[in-house]
């Protein structure tokens, strides 16, 4: 006897609603769609009790005849995938031709449907997979399928539904996501005769966005031209600003095609293009609709229809990242002429990310503090800043930051006292740009030589001075990294490190990686390694705990698989390293030099680990903190 059986319909029919149907919501999913489909600009949805006791949604499409409405409840019936062709293009959403019996096989269902032109409608009435009833009916013009006792039939299924709260939570989660997929269709969700969501169809993306992410402040607006040899590929879409993104990973909502997706691709893509400027445990927020050919998506990878495959997935990776870069630098863009008016943003373009700004120099703090303070309208050389020092000319504590901050500028190692310092000889003074900012900026005070307090017509501005340079140093050495090579500066006095059997190896292993940050090394012997060069930009910093630090990020392998950007972490270490720190005090020509600098930076509003550099308060919000409005 043969052991293999043909199941019965009604058995097939609940094995592929365990695929279909895995809780209330997948059900107002299915319908949602097929009312999509069927051209309805307006769909309600009424919820009861978890949404096992009752869901109705309601369209306004084109509706169904008859054989129509027979059709539709067997398995495979469906108006949207006519040949082998149509599966490798899916343009609509609903396709599989199961929902309807799958869902009718675990609930008492009833599809209610008519269509224009036609004086009556007509109706079905299923119970658990058998017809109960099919007659006309008076109805309205489109479609009506109501659900009552989901899974009564599987009481183990309903005993796995989670509580009403969770339920519900994503049946709402479900028709926000279709309101932003949708967004020439009114949505009404009510739960317990109560209206939770109402969007009409004329509310725009942005408004619809407010309403669903419950954030009403300045978005970034994500929007890619179409690719020469792809012209139908389009990103667009709204994301919150990275620092204001809430925690948690279901606060980017994605679509391809109109369709609610989940897609580890895309939302990888979305953090890359913010790469250094999330924080840990942070994640981007916001809405992203990526449109391509049907052709270039398989939308058929899964029976709910939750995930897409694509059949180039790195050049969707790297459009969407691009795509979300250029929005950033376009947001930095904005922002800067808020803050430091430098840019007329209305009339000018994105900066180009392959095109890079001449290389300027940013201040550094040397570890020597004995040269003297030179102010940035005058042009001094060394020579005159240690004629200084040897007659006693000087201030008990000097930061020459400004002689970094020009163009033109020729690097001597010299030393004084027995340390390593970086000296400067300044061919002009400082440009226009520091002008412009002192004249929309006014410094009123420095908080416990970290924050700087600045006052931008009628808002105040907080400034970390840390995180502000480490940005400027990170993206200087990205610079020049990509330029080649990062400049490198002598040292007068080479330095021996002793190394374990380990590092030596890891030495060997990243020398010309090591080389490539700027480092020069030269084999002692044994495990000893002389250090007679380290970056220039970082030349005040210690040069064997410098290196060290550098090589220990080679050796963490824990670590380098968790970046997303090897590189990064190791530029922004030593950026990290070189900045100025938390209780250096800075005069006043040296904020305003960090000031000027930030205002003509591309990138300047996080450091590379994603904090804020500035925190803006308008003049309203420090009235409200004293009730004065």
């Amino acid at each position: 006897m043969s052991k293999i059986r043909i199941l019965p319909e009604q058995i097939a029919n609940r094995i592929a609603a365990g695929e279909v149907v895995e809780r209330p919501a997948s059900v107002i999913k299915e319908l949602i769609e097929n009312s999509l489909d069927a051209g309805a600009d307006r769909i309600e949805i009424d919820v009861e009790g978890n949404g096992s006791k009752l869901m109705r949604v309601i369209d306004n499409g084109e509706g169904m005849d008859e054989d129509d409405v027979l059709l539709s409840l067997e398995r495979h019936g469906t108006s949207k995938i006519k040949s082998d062709d149509d599966l490798g293009a899916i343009a609509s959403l609903g396709f599989r031709g199961e929902a309807l019996p799958s869902i009718a096989s675990v609930s008492r269902m009833s599809v209610t449907s008519r269509q224009a032109g036609e004086e009556l409608g007509f109706q079905t009435i299923v119970h658990y997979g058998k017809l109960v009833k099919a007659h006309q009916a008076g109805c309205s013009l489109g479609t009506t399928v109501e659900i009552r006792n989901l899974f009564g039939n599987t009481p183990a299924r309903r005993k796995f539904l989670r509580t009403a709260r969770t339920e519900l939570g994503h049946i709402e989660e479900i028709v926000k996501n279709y309101s932003l997929g949708a967004i020439d269709t009114t949505f009404i969700l009510r739960i317990n005769n109560r209206e939770v969501l109402h969007m009409e169809k004329d509310y725009s993306l942005s408004q619809r966005l407010v309403r669903i992410l419950n954030y009403n402040d300045e978005m970034m607006e994500i929007g890619s031209e179409a690719d020469d040899k792809k012209p139908k590929r389009w990103v667009s879409g709204f994301l919150v600003p990275p620092d204001r993104g809430p925690a948690g990973g279901r606060n980017l909502r994605l679509f391809v095609n109109n369709r609610a997706v989940k897609d580890r691709l895309m939302t990888h893509a979305v953090a890359d293009g913010l790469r250094g400027f999330l924080m840990k445990g942070k994640s981007p927020a916001g809405y992203l609709h990526l449109r391509l050919p049907p052709e270039e998506v398989d939308v058929n990878v899964h029976p709910a229809k939750h995930e897409v495959r694509f059949h180039n997935s790195r050049d969707i990776h790297q459009l969407i990242s691009r795509t979300v870069e250029r929005a950033l630098h376009r947001w930095q863009q904005r922002i800067q002429n808020q803050i430091f008016g430098s840019h007329d943003v209305q009339g000018s373009s994105p900066v180009p990310l392959e095109k890079e700004r001449p290389q300027e120099r940013l201040f550094s703090r040397p570890a020597v503090q004995q040269t003297r303070f030179i102010p940035p309208s005058v042009s001094h050389t060394v020579k005159e800043d240690q004629q200084a020092f040897q007659t006693g000319n000087t201030d008990e504590r000097t930061v020459p930051l400004e002689r970094a901050f020009q163009n033109n500028i020729e690097e001597k190692p010299v030393s004084v006292t027995g340390e390593q310092s970086t000296s400067y000889t300044v061919d002009q003074p400082v440009e226009n740009s520091q002008q412009s900012t002192q004249e929309f900026l006014r410094v009123i005070g420095v908080f416990k030589d970290l924050y700087i307090f600045c006052q931008a017509g009628d808002d105040l501005l907080v400034i970390d001075q840390h995180a502000a340079h480490e940005r400027l140093l990170f993206e200087q050495l990205k610079k020049q990294h990509l330029t080649g090579k990062i400049a490198a500066q002598s040292l007068l006095f080479p330095v021996t490190v002793e190394l374990s059997v380990k590092q030596a190896q890891l030495v060997e292993q990243n020398l010309a990686r090591i080389e490539e940050l700027g480092f020069q090394l030269r084999d002692f012997g044994g495990n000893s390694f002389i250090i007679s060069a380290i970056p220039a930009l970082v030349g005040q910093c210690d040069p064997s705990e410098l290196f060290f630090d550098i090589l220990g990020r080679f050796g963490d392998d824990s670590d380098q698989k968790d970046l997303k950007n090897p590189l990064d972490d190791l530029l922004s270490s030593l950026a990290c390293k070189a900045a100025v720190k938390s209780g250096d005090r800075l005069e006043q020509a040296e904020v305003e030099t960090l000031l000027a600098q930030m205002a003509k930076a591309d990138l300047f509003s996080h450091c590379p680990h994603g904090r804020p550099v500035i925190k803006r308060f308008s003049g309203n919000d420090v009235k409200k903190w004293f009730h004065r409005t």
